[in-house]
């Protein structure tokens, strides 16, 4: 555990835009559209020794965000060789050999809300990775917040005040998570994660219409379901439909996790044999 983070950040190591730099040393210039407006995207990556985790899935949806914000990817970024290649830069100097690294993308250029360029600055930072696999105890859907569908909620970023706030509601309630619904009153997703169940055979999750993140280890695991032949349906679903699950899952970079309890309804989701095998093959699932 980090204790001095003066310290920490005074030797850590940043690319800004390509360059390596000590992190005190970063300036960011004024104007910045993503300080003003939001204006960008970000994505939330873990590096292993073999690559990248879910490579595919995240250069998928980096690049459909940058469609969505008419942003230009930079040619360092913009394919899996590229990206990784970027990424490996900064890996080199870091001691621990999984780490987990946060990709910023913001609008260069100033401006009100008509933007002057397509092009982005984009800042890369990494930390030791730390796995979340631990099952979820209490977890209940959130009253205060709700998700709303649009051109941009499939990616991270632009929607991030929603996230701050249901997880203020979460710390409030003393739960272990909250499950966000739509506008409509449709399951969407949790905080950080993106959300799933099983019945009778079949794995469920929402689709993009209820408003949540496009979640790169859902689609994981999607894949992963096909390949064993397991039926998978995404949709809209009311509350009661997921409450009537045998088993619920979270998932996003830091792992899967079985919920136990939603409200007062219990699950035994942590022993649930279909969600165990869905775990155990996803690692050897290519795009991993």
């Amino acid at each position: 555990m980090v204790t001095d983070t003066s310290a920490f950040f005074a030797a850590m190591l940043v690319l800004y835009n390509g360059e390596l730099l000590p992190a005190d040393t970063v300036r960011l210039p004024l104007p910045n559209r993503g300080l003003y407006f939001n204006d960008g995207f970000f994505e939330t990556l873990v590096w292993e020794p073999a690559g990248l985790r879910y490579l595919p899935y995240h250069v998928a949806r980096m690049q459909r965000a940058a469609t969505a914000l008419s942003l230009e990817l930079p040619a360092t970024l913009a394919s899996a060789a590229a990206l990784t290649a970027t990424v490996q830069q900064l890996i080199g100097t870091a001691p621990e050999p999984v780490q987990r690294l946060r990709l910023q993308l913001w609008r260069s250029g100033g401006g009100l809300y008509a933007p002057a360029t397509t092009q982005p600055d984009w800042l890369l930072t990494t930390q030791p990775f730390a796995a979340v696999e631990t099952p979820v105890l209490q977890c209940d859907f959130a009253t205060t917040v709700r998700t709303h569908s649009s051109s941009v909620s499939f990616c991270k970023g632009p929607n991030a005040l929603l996230y701050v706030l249901a997880a203020q509601e979460r710390q409030r309630r003393r739960l272990d998570e909250v499950i966000l619904l739509s506008h409509e009153g449709y399951v969407a997703e949790t905080v950080a994660a993106a959300l799933g169940w099983i019945r009778q055979k079949t794995i469920y999750a929402p689709t993009e219409a209820a408003g949540g993140v496009a979640g790169t280890r859902l689609a994981h695991l999607r894949t992963t379901a096909a390949a064993l032949g397991l039926l998978w349906r995404e949709g809209l679903y009311e509350p009661d439909e997921l409450l009537r699950a045998e088993a619920v899952f979270t998932a996003n970079v830091a792992g899967v996790r079985a919920v136990q309890q939603i409200g007062t309804v219990e699950f035994h989701s942590a022993t649930h044999p279909l969600l165990r095998r869905l775990c155990l093959a996803e690692a050897t699932t290519p795009g991993g």
